[in-house]
């Protein structure tokens, strides 16, 4: 093997660049900063501080921006992550390649890598370039972050057609996988971006960066917001420069104090505390948020595109079946690579000692392998070294009670998977006869053996046996089972030939799977009832993915005429309009390459679905990205996976999903109430102004007044709300529609009737004190508005429940930041330095428990309302039967 020249490799390497993936530059600090001005509300917070400089009012102007700048601060640090999806990728690739040039077998760096160069893979090998085989001796692959393929691809040197999907092309190895065994010489075809995970890196770059859903409602409520608090101020300007006949510095001034009212300052802060209390939730279910707004998006999604190695299932070969000719079928329990487990025969658990033809089969499969099961002490789980298949056979016999230890003196030859001949060998010294131990596909061990091994020893293998073994095979592999016999003969020689491979005896055949996850089919369930669609994406094979699906009821019903499973080479013939048909009706989707996986995740979303996307391979980072709610698995995921996603899964287990959609849903809902919390007193506090000044009446509250309501009273209290559990069993709930407002005509009833109540008592105690002096009117009035909206704090724990059917008591953080207002708020109404400068004056204590009664009409009007619309909603339900 000669290789290219020097001078011909550096040419190449001019001509096609090096062997590396282009790094995308972050995003800078001062765009993540700018990033957070980038709101309606704290637009109208900037104008209103310009307004209140210009007027000389320099505490208002001050506070205001100390408002907008601790609202950034908090963005900012929740926004602070680094797009690092093509760094990641890079992650995989190798430093150094064999190769040979100029006639020699040296190490270069894997960036100078050119097409044409011929490269030199052994076991263990990174393969760094896309390459066609030249020679393979026994050669399998590991490409499951590129593929999906959940077990090692055995390669091959024929020919194949140019158009076949990536994952059939098994006379090519790609770059970023690994070899998992045996040896090859392979000429590179493609290099950096030119490769298959170099696709991937520029379909990543090609995913443009979106808004989030709850950003675009949250954009919506900063404008419906706005619109609301230009409106106040403008009326207030004209109603009092053009009516009322006010100068215009007077009337500005007390347009700023509208504008302060109708703005809610602590809104974005207050929404950023809901998202992080929700993601603090759900990091203790396991689902670690690395985009804060995805804990809202998991709430709202329809559609969960689910890949199915590693996600729902465990990507771990465990052996499910064993069948002894003769002999009753055995089933094994135990999962993943934890070597304990019982073997059971119809319905009894039996002991392997008291099975002669059981324990033989266990000694084969312990023996004719090289793999190896480590405890991990610091994750307390086993960890698989090697082939998963030849793992799986040793994790079978260690069941059984065997130990590998005692038989490795023993091994006198040993002969790796062939995948000509489709079959493993180890040769055992024996005292009399040494012991040929074969492992393979069942076919071949079947065709090889005359003999076969039953519960009365060895017998002649009939034409009758063979059929019925052919059957089971048959039975098994069709249930997606992976199927391997198990033989052995006696011989003298210390050698193995591999030409003399025949005359065995077989011992029996396993079939094994990669078992779907304990809880997936629980999880399944419960999206389904939370009208959440569960579609399966994956590069496996269909018959595969089809049994998982069953398994795991992601396919509930048997159906003839239905298709069940479609391939990407079906995909491609369909035209748009059957494609759209196909994702409408078709849950289960095989042999996908990323870019249909991308393409599905698009046609959901433009027919109006917000989708989530779980996987774990580099095959399933586009779709993450592209995914309103991207979910990546963190204990078997990727790095480039993990950095493409929005929520990161820490126990890998699909049924941590659920449980993030329904944090997901509370934060929703938690997000409404605060916001209809801050709403209500904004707007009750603006229309008590515009009505004051329309009634020709002193402003009621300055504008610091109200700058202290809206940041203390109910920046306080706010806070607990937004830490409210959720109440029902939301999961029987369907999830809000993507377009769904946070502000909506739902709430509006509830929001007149409070806005009412809040606006006529504050104007009633205004009227009252007016003649005693204009500071002790005003200090009735913020008193009023203080007592109302902590009322109104157990009002909007539910829009729907009753506030003593939930119980006062049930959240402790409610109680104490209502004790906490309290306080405060008679601190700065009666301590004298602090009631000079908000220029208030002392009440009796018989005037404060008095509007403190008045007060709780809020709570009561609001629980008349609740009732009604209880009694309403039963008696629809009712005129339904």
């Amino acid at each position: 093997m000669h290789g290219l020249g020097q001078e011909e490799a550096e040419r190449r390497l001019k001509e096609y660049g090096l062997n590396e993936l282009p790094e995308k530059q972050g995003v800078s600090l001062l765009v993540l900063v700018l990033r957070q001005f980038k709101s309606w509300l704290v637009f109208m917070l900037i104008i209103a501080a310009l307004i209140s400089a210009i007027a000389g009012e320099a505490v208002d102007t001050w506070v205001i921006i100390v408002v907008v700048f601790i609202n950034a601060a908090i963005g900012f640090s929740q926004e602070y992550r680094a797009e690092k999806a093509i760094a990641s990728l890079r992650k995989l690739i190798v430093k150094v390649a064999k190769v040979w040039r100029d006639g020699k077998l040296m190490s270069i760096p894997a960036a100078q890598l050119v097409p044409g160069d011929v490269l030199v893979l052994e076991e263990g090998d990174s393969i760094a370039a896309d390459a066609r085989l030249l020679e393979a001796k026994n050669l399998r692959t590991v490409e499951s972050s590129l593929t999906g393929e959940s077990l090692p691809v055995a390669k091959t040197i024929a020919p194949q057609p140019l158009d076949l999907p990536l994952a059939d092309q098994k006379c090519m190895v790609w770059k970023g996988t690994l070899v998992a065994g045996g040896y090859a010489k392979a000429m590179v075809t493609a290099t950096g971006t030119n490769t298959a995970i170099g696709d991937i890196s520029n379909i990543l770059g090609q995913v443009k960066e979106r808004r989030t859903n709850f950003m675009k409602k949250t954009d919506v409520l900063g404008k419906q917001m706005s619109v609301i608090a230009l409106a106040s101020a403008g009326m207030i300007f004209f109603v009092g420069y053009f009516w009322r006949g006010f100068e215009v510095q007077e009337i500005l001034l007390t347009s700023i104090a509208a504008l302060v009212a109708a703005v809610p300052e602590g809104l974005p802060a207050v929404i950023s505390i809901v998202l992080a209390i929700g993601a603090h939730r759900m990091a203790k279910r396991n689902a670690v948020i690395k985009e804060f707004t995805a804990t809202e998006a998991l709430g709202a999604v329809s559609a969960i595109l689910t890949d199915k190695t590693g996600t729902l299932t465990q990507n771990s070969l465990t052996v499910r079946k064993v069948f002894i000719p003769s002999l009753p079928e055995f089933s094994v329990s135990g999962e993943g690579w934890l070597p304990v487990g019982n073997f059971m025969q119809e319905g009894t658990m039996v002991s392997v000692q008291d099975k002669p033809a059981l324990e033989k089969l266990l000694n084969i499969a312990l023996v004719s392998n090289n793999a190896g099961v480590r405890h991990n002490e610091k994750t307390d789980s086993y960890e698989l070294v090697g082939d998963p298949t030849e793992g799986a056979l040793l994790v079978l016999g260690k069941k059984g009670g065997r130990q590998p230890e005692n038989y490795q003196a023993l091994k006198l030859d040993d002969l790796p998977f062939d995948s000509e001949v489709k079959l493993r060998a180890t040769l055992l010294r024996n005292s009399e006869q040494n012991e040929l131990h074969v492992t393979g596909a069942p076919e071949v061990i079947l065709a090889r053996s005359t003999h076969m091994l039953t519960a009365k020893g060895e017998q002649k293998l009939d034409e009758a046996e063979r059929v019925h073994i052919q059957q089971k095979i048959q039975e098994w592999s069709s249930g997606a089972m992976r199927v391997i016999g198990l033989a052995y003969k006696k011989q003298q020689a210390d050698k193995i030939d591999a030409s003399k491979l025949n005359e065995l005896v077989l011992a029996g055949i396993v079939g094994m799977i990669d078992p779907p996850r304990p809880d997936a089919r629980a999880a399944v369930k419960k999206c389904r009832k939370a009208g959440i669609r569960v579609i399966m994406v994956t590069g496996d094979h269909a018959n595969t993915a089809f049994a998982i699906a069953k398994a795991t009821g992601i396919i509930e019903k048997e159906g003839s005429d239905d298709i069940r499973v479609l391939t990407e080479q079906q995909l491609l013939r369909l035209s748009k309009e059957e494609f759209d048909l196909a994702i409408d009706n078709v849950s289960v989707f095989a042999r996908l390459t990323p870019k249909m996986k991308l393409q599905i995740a698009n046609r959901l979303q433009a027919k109006g679905h917000l989708i989530a996307m779980t996987g774990d391979g580099v095959n399933d980072a586009p779709a993450l990205k592209q995914a309103d709610v991207g979910i990546s698995m963190g204990i078997m995921g990727t790095d480039v996976a993990r950095d493409s996603s929005d929520v990161v899964l820490a126990d890998d287990n699909f049924a941590t999903i659920v449980n993030a959609v329904e944090e997901g849903r509370i934060v929703f809902t938690n997000a409404r109430q605060t916001s209809f919390f801050l709403v209500t007193t904004n707007m009750a506090e603006s229309s008590t102004l515009l009505l004051s000044i329309a009634l020709g009446l002193p402003l009621p509250l300055t504008a610091t007044q109200i700058l202290w309501l809206n940041l203390v009273t109910d920046g306080v209290t706010v806070m607990a709300l937004a830490t409210e559990p959720g109440h029902t069993d939301i999961m029987r709930n369907q999830p809000p529609l993507k377009e769904e407002k946070i502000l909506n005509r739902e709430i509006l009833p509830f929001l007149l009737i409070n806005i009412a109540l809040m606006t006529g008592l504050s104007l009633a105690t205004f009227f009252y004190y007016i003649e005693d002096s204009i500071e002790k009117a005003r200090t009735g009035v913020f008193i009023v508005m203080a007592f109302t909206q902590l009322f109104n704090v157990f009002n909007l724990r539910s829009v729907h429940l009753s506030a003593f059917s939930i119980g006062f008591w049930s959240n402790r953080n409610i109680n104490w930041a209502v004790s906490i207002s309290v306080l405060l708020l008679i601190l700065v109404t009666e301590v004298h330095a602090l009631a000079a400068i908000f220029h208030f004056r002392s009440l009796h204590i018989r005037d404060f428990l008095l509007l403190f009664l008045l007060s709780s009409s809020v709570l009561w009007a609001a629980e008349l309302y609740k009732w009604m619309k209880a009694i309403k909603k039963k008696e629809n339900e009712f005129s339904k039967r």
